[in-house]
């Protein structure tokens, strides 16, 4: 499995890119990442989700599965995470991190 993650917007409108490859974690991080994908039901959610209101300054994620010769990718707004989307996105930020 694949991920990337994508973080635009925000005051100084800074990119952010993460990209992590199941390949390269150990088996308790592959473990934690699809636990963290099943809490969020990531892949029935929509493509896109949108924040309630504009909100200037604030971050926008764009995420992506790859497995299996599939992909879904979702775009959410920072006002619009779910807790287990934010936990996701912060898992994935910092296990790219560290590799």
């Amino acid at each position: 499995m694949r991920i990337s993650l994508q973080r635009t917007g925000g005051f100084a409108g800074i990119s952010k890119k993460a990209i992590i490859d199941t390949t390269k974690l150990s088996p308790e991080e592959t473990q934690q990442l699809y636990q963290l994908l099943e809490a969020a039901n990531f892949y029935s959610l929509p493509p896109k989700i949108n924040a309630p209101a504009n909100q200037p300054d604030r971050f926008q994620y764009t995420l992506t599965v790859e497995e299996n010769n599939q992909q879904h990718t979702l775009i959410v707004g920072e006002a619009a995470l779910s807790e287990t989307l934010k936990r996701l996105i912060e898992w994935v930020n910092n296990t790219a991190s560290k590799k």
